[in-house]
């Protein structure tokens, strides 16, 4: 975890803190939990908020805008966002929660004994807050860093790299540790691409009057913190030029968006002398010595392509071209943890010009993001205490196993796929690690020390080098399957292919996602979606050539493989046909596996809640049958606004569809869903049954 990504991942998914509302009568959560009452609850369980909807619109014609219409007028998006929907609305209460967590630990008599991490907590929180000392000390804590950058040389390239790998920044390239795809139950040492400042490969290469605009900008930026640094004019202005010459080289090398999606062009596993003798111009082993980890007897390759052009780059540049290339490197990546103005140019670029933002966030959800992710499950298990009722737990355990049933149904329902995947698929379901609510250990935090006496940067730095050493220490070692790779507060799930698992953290186990008040029919459309997603994406176009043990294994026929491939693609087409800003096409090929989890979850999640009514037409609420209120729960997950700025580079750097598209293009393939609301040719919403895509 380097320096900026303390704060990037709580901005990513910063947690959501409301406690469960007590069910109706006396505990009933829905007919997938036991209840004494089952039917006088099921009956006082509500249905869909009907603020949400936008009856002016017709459903015919645009579900999206009618599902969520009502909410996107009732939430505006004010100047603090480039997005404000559902999930940021859940994301303001849990900073709200998350704040008082905090801030209360003062009072805590364990944030006065020293070593504690109520001490680490509410310390480093503090020091984020205190404005008057950031500003006092302005770019002076930046200052040794500076110096170690300055110090580069071509004989020292390798020690130099591996000091600001271990805790600042990835510069040229990246390493970390992680499981071996070949055997997914041992860790291996991962090189990889380094990052870009404007994010995305596209920025540098297409020229564009809005990549002009953005490249400008960029280069005004680099100038500026450079100059906030304390570099005079003369070596800001060649510290830009060098950086914006060697990030354009970078970015048309790096990896297509596309192409990093394919697991088997990122595995390339060879031994240190192979490494050593394909890539000489870097110093491997006495890169690997510096990190202070013995040297691996293997590595994986993340992009060959990309180190076969860093090894013929290195030799061409001059050692001013490193040094200004490492110096921006160690300011940009330090910018959050340090005085008003670096902030302040950082919100500029960063969220202002490339994102849309009118208006920095307040320095209470700034200072909060910090320890939220330094500290992350010290303050889960705050949250866990206070916030999660173990009712949520055991429900969520009920559902999965409900999900997992619905899928097998569907594998072996499914027409285009021979008995003998069907087979394996199913051995992969059954296979699946389940983890809910919080892990079983949480994790130690007694290496991290936290000295008010010390600047707010070197704190920062020294915790994220505890976290770099901590994963680099794990190379050529079993894997921690208990490990968890989101905090009990974020509000969020995934699917790890490499450990066959899906989680579900407590977090997300809240209204509109998990509401034991709500009827079943809107749960499964909404929690129940969202599992059905993350277990779908051990079957995507990505999850599908990992094996029931995480291993890079192709388990299919290849005749089912095909036609997996041509069912995929056509997925891919309906998506680049929606225009999601004049003459900027939603990507496809990009979104495809998040897409495919989408319908896959909407239609598991579907035949999941029919099983429980077990044969009955279920109930009509306010007038709405069950399939409807399905429905509508999902739709309104996604209501969202959102300015152009922020479509238009979303398009770019995200692997999820908009939320309008997660909505009425998933939704446009699925049977039921015309049904219950009586679509039919010549509706908008409606697609013929021939160019409809069914995978899973």
């Amino acid at each position: 975890m380097n320096l900026r990504q303390f704060l990037m991942m709580s901005a990513v998914a910063v947690p959501m803190m409301m406690s469960a509302a007590e069910p109706a009568n006396g505990g009933c959560c829905g007919n997938y939990t036991a209840c004494e009452n089952q039917q006088k609850c099921h009956k006082t369980r509500h249905g869909i908020n009907r603020e949400n909807l936008d009856p002016s619109v017709n459903l015919k014609d645009d579900f999206y805008g009618y599902a969520c219409g009502g909410w996107m007028k009732n939430n505006p998006i004010t100047d603090e966002y480039a997005r404000y929907g559902m999930f940021d609305l859940l994301r303001e209460n849990a900073r709200t929660q998350l704040n008082e967590l905090i801030v209360n630990l003062k009072e805590n008599p364990d944030a006065k004994v020293k070593g504690t991490n109520a001490q680490k907590v509410s310390d480093i929180y503090e020091m984020g807050m205190d404005s008057v000392r950031l500003n006092k000390e302005g770019a002076a804590p930046l200052k040794p860093f500076i110096a170690k950058a300055q110090s580069a040389t071509k004989k020292n390239l390798a020690e130099i790299l591996a000091w600001e790998h271990a805790g600042i920044g990835a510069s040229l390239f990246s390493t970390g540790v992680g499981a071996d795809v070949n055997d997914a139950n041992m860790n291996i040492m991962h090189i990889g691409e380094t990052g870009l400042g404007l994010g995305d490969r596209d920025y540098y290469l297409e020229d564009t009057e809005e990549n002009r605009k953005f490249l400008e900008a960029y280069t005004k930026y680099i100038k500026e913190v450079c100059a906030l640094a304390g570099l005079s004019k003369k070596d800001a202005d060649r510290i830009a030029k060098n950086v914006l010459k060697l990030e354009k080289g970078i970015a048309e090398h790096k990896m297509t968006r596309e192409m990093r999606r394919n697991p088997k062009l990122r595995n390339n596993v060879m031994t240190i002398d192979e490494l050593c003798a394909k890539y000489p111009n870097i110093d491997w082993k006495t890169y690997f010595t510096a990190l202070e980890i013995p040297v691996p007897e293997k590595v994986n390759v993340g992009s060959t392509g990309y180190l076969e052009y860093l090894n013929s780059l290195i030799p061409t540049l001059s050692e001013q071209e490193i040094r200004d290339y490492l110096t921006f490197e160690v300011i940009a990546e330090s910018t959050q943890v340090l005085s008003d103005d670096f902030v302040n140019a950082d919100f500029e670029m960063f969220s202002k010009t490339l994102s849309g933002k009118k208006e920095q966030e307040p320095r209470w959800k700034r200072a909060m993001a910090i320890p939220n992710s330094m500290f992350g499950e010290a303050i889960g298990q705050l949250y866990v205490e206070k916030y999660f009722p173990e009712e949520s737990k055991q429900a969520m355990k009920t559902l999965v196993e409900n999900l997992r049933v619905a899928l097998g149904q569907h594998i072996d329902n499914l027409t285009w796929m021979s008995d003998e995947t069907k087979a394996k698929a199913h051995e992969k379901l059954a296979n699946f690690k389940v983890k809910i609510g919080y892990p079983d250990k949480w994790k130690d935090y007694s290496g991290i020390t936290i000295d008010p006496s010390k600047s707010y940067m070197e704190n920062c730095y020294e915790a994220s080098k505890w976290y770099k050493h901590d994963n680099y220490k794990k190379v050529g070692t079993p894997v921690d399957k208990e490990e968890w790779l989101m905090t009990p507060q974020t509000v969020n799930a995934y699917y790890m292919p490499t450990t066959n698992e899906i989680c579900f953290p407590a977090a997300i186990l809240q209204a509109p996602y998990f509401d034991p008040t709500a009827d079943d029919a809107m749960n499964y459309g909404a929690i129940g979606v969202v599992i059905g997603h993350e277990m779908t994406h051990g079957f995507d176009d990505s999850g599908r050539q990992y094996n029931k043990d995480g291993n890079l294994q192709d388990w299919w026929t290849p005749e089912d493989a095909e036609k997996f491939t041509k069912l995929a693609d056509g997925l891919v087409e309906q998506f680049n046909e929606v225009e999601v800003l004049p003459g900027v096409h939603a990507n496809g090929r990009f979104t495809l596996g998040e897409n495919i989890a989408d319908q896959g979850g909407l239609r598991v999640a579907l035949t999941a809640y029919l099983n429980s009514l077990n044969g009955s037409e279920g109930e009509v609420i306010d007038g709405l049958t069950p399939l409807q209120r399905f429905y509508l729960a999902y739709g309104n997950l996604w209501a969202t606004n959102i300015r152009d700025e922020e479509i238009a580079r979303l398009t770019k750097a995200d692997s999820h569809s908009l939320g309008r598209n997660r909505v009425n293009v998933s939704l446009r393939n699925i049977a039921p869903f015309f049904e219950a609301f009586g679509i039919q040719e010549g509706d908008a919403m409606f697609r013929p049954e021939e160019e409809r895509i069914v995978i899973w």
